[in-house]
């Protein structure tokens, strides 16, 4: 398959912090390519110097084979775009802020008015060109930010987090608006993510980042199989064990993921897996719970992150889960280091790789 980006033996320091460490790294015509870690990993940086918008201190980067320098960085930063983490809009309408880049490419009004409406189409915001864009919900914006991106009709698309802190609607139509784009339009897409889930389902390849440097590259699923501790450890993902399932009388699965746990799946699977439970769908209290939800537990908290109006807790419960609470609950059930505390969640809620 062809190469449509190439990186090799990239760095990038920001006076003595090293962001970027010899990272090497193909980009295939056509793929997604998840780019997956924790905050801080250099997901971020990585995609500015994809995009031409960050410059390495040292390596280099090649485009459709030819080594990107100051002469021509320009002709690559026509054929990327990227979208951020937090959709940066005009102070003005919906139409403006996605035809101001085409413009600047030189395109005739008649273009402009078309792609724009046809951006729009494709995000599902019809009707949306004179509505002011910073007026529009979180996860509205970002979709225009997509659109603007879209708009350009660039070779290769370079997204950071698209879905971070937007609800669920606003997420389900941006993972299907980029799912299609990549298999209608043939686009080269990098993703950036903390949400394993979210590569698995979007990506042909993903690459795993720790502070800086390249773990492994490979299928989202070879990802995922890298032993548990391996992959709390270099990614601080939470929630992700490893193990032996086997099926129930009832058609669940009942997967062995060590000191004594099981966990109930709604799939059916069977053989060594990967299992992920994202941290807001498990419900918490002090009392035991009664509940229609497959997997309880018992447990004491060993950790509490202050997130703002969230807060993250790390429980011990034979095995340790993540748990994400709203700074309101914490309070009022007065909870502090080696609470006793109880866990459910659905088997609906458990994603096997």
């Amino acid at each position: 398959m062809k190469i449509t980006m190439e990186l090799q033996d990239i760095s990038k320091n920001y006076g003595t912090v090293t962001a970027l460490e010899s990272v090497n790294l193909q980009v295939l015509e056509g793929e997604v390519l998840s780019l997956l870690g924790p905050n801080g990993s250099g997901k971020t940086t990585l995609l500015k110097i994809m995009a031409g918008i960050e410059k390495p201190n040292n390596g280099e980067v090649r485009f459709d084979s030819v080594k990107i320098h100051e002469n021509n960085m320009s002709q690559m930063r026509l054929k990327t775009t990227m979208v951020f983490q937090k959709a940066v809009l005009f102070n003005t309408s919906v139409h403006e802020n996605i035809a101001y880049g085409i413009r600047l490419r030189g395109l005739s009004k008649k273009e402009t008015d078309e792609r724009v409406k046809k951006a729009l189409k494709t995000v599902r915001l019809e009707g949306y060109e004179k509505r002011q864009a910073k007026k529009l919900s979180g996860g509205e914006q970002q979709r225009v930010a997509l659109a603007r991106a879209l708009a350009l009709d660039t070779n290769m698309l370079l997204l950071d987090e698209p879905t971070a802190n937007i609800d669920p609607k606003n997420v389900s139509i941006i993972e299907d608006v980029l799912s299609w784009v990549n298999k209608e339009k043939k686009t080269t897409m990098v993703i950036a993510t903390h949400n394993i889930f979210q590569a698995e389902t979007l990506a042909t390849r993903a690459a795993l980042l720790l502070e800086g440097r390249i773990i492994k590259v490979g299928t989202p699923q070879e990802i995922f199989m890298l032993p548990s501790k391996l992959l709390a450890n270099y990614t601080r993902l939470e929630n992700v064990f490893t193990g032996m399932s086997r099926i129930s009388e009832e058609g669940t699965s009942i997967i062995d993921i060590g000191e004594g746990v099981h966990i109930e799946a709604a799939s059916q699977k069977i053989g060594s897996v990967s299992a992920y439970v994202r941290p807001e769908d498990i419900i918490l209290s002090v009392q035991p719970l009664i509940s229609s939800a497959r997997n309880t537990f018992e447990g004491r908290i060993k950790e509490i992150t202050d997130l703002g109006s969230i807060v993250e807790l790390r429980v011990k419960a034979g095995r340790e889960f993540t748990v994400q609470i709203t700074k309101r609950s914490f309070n009022e059930m007065q909870l502090n280091l080696n609470s006793k505390v109880f866990l459910a969640f659905k088997a609906s809620a458990v994603q096997i790789v």
